[in-house]
């Protein structure tokens, strides 16, 4: 795996939530990533981090939520496999989250998608303290 990049060791994922990072794809477009915990080999999954029914994070930095084994978006609640991305109930029904190739070796989980290049922790605006004001006015 030589372009594999090594994102974080397997036991920073949380058992009960998610572990987000940013990716950029071949367009400079970033896109966030989260690894949930997965009880199928190898222990974690990783999806984009966005419900399949609406542009709507499930991690906007507290974590996903995520119970029995499912990702659950925050707006409408429909409930994701976190193994397989499948959505079989609510606004999302049918559908399948967008995954993102990762392996882990030695305890590492390592971002082997071709697709993706590793960018940062966190989400992809996480640190920006937005637009800087160039005004002559000051209150």
């Amino acid at each position: 795996m030589s372009d594999a990049t090594a994102i974080v060791d397997r036991s920073e994922v949380p058992a009960g939530g998610s572990y987000r990072f940013t990716a950029e794809d071949a367009f400079g477009n970033e896109t966030e990533v989260i690894l949930v915990p997965c009880e199928d080999d190898p222990g974690v999954r990783a999806w984009v981090n966005n419900c399949t029914h609406e542009d709507q994070r499930l991690d906007a930095g507290r974590g996903a939520a995520i119970r029995d084994g499912e990702i659950i978006c925050p707006r409408h609640g429909s409930m994701f496999d976190a193994c397989s991305g499948e959505c079989d109930n609510g606004e999302a029904s049918g559908t399948t989250l967008p995954s993102v190739d990762i392996a882990v070796e030695d305890g590492s989980v390592l971002l082997i998608d071709e697709h993706y290049e590793y960018r940062h922790d966190g989400g992809v605006n996480d640190g920006d303290d937005g637009p800087g004001s160039t005004s002559h006015i000051s209150f």
